[in-house]
């Protein structure tokens, strides 16, 4: 398990987002952790997405960034992080 320091408590977060009226979800673009039920949480937020079920799995798309072209990997850096 990777150890996660936090700068906010997930408590914070959430009390915060209740005084603003503010949705919260706790992400890391790092470790990929939470990101796609972070934008799943904000297409549904959307105006006019109140009336779509979440049940609707069919409606939905799965991206999915990794190459299937071995030799594309080449151009990323090893070491991991953005390659921008």
């Amino acid at each position: 398990m990777m150890f996660i320091h936090r700068q906010v408590s997930i408590e914070e977060g959430e009390a915060k987002a209740r005084d603003l009226n503010v949705m919260f979800i706790e992400t890391s673009a790092k470790a990929g952790f939470n990101i796609k039920a972070l934008f799943r949480k904000i297409a549904s937020a959307l105006p006019g997405m109140e009336t779509l079920s979440s049940a609707k799995q069919e409606d939905m798309v799965d991206v999915n960034l990794k190459s299937s072209n071995p030799g594309a990997s080449q151009s990323q850096p090893q070491s991991g992080g953005c390659a921008c």
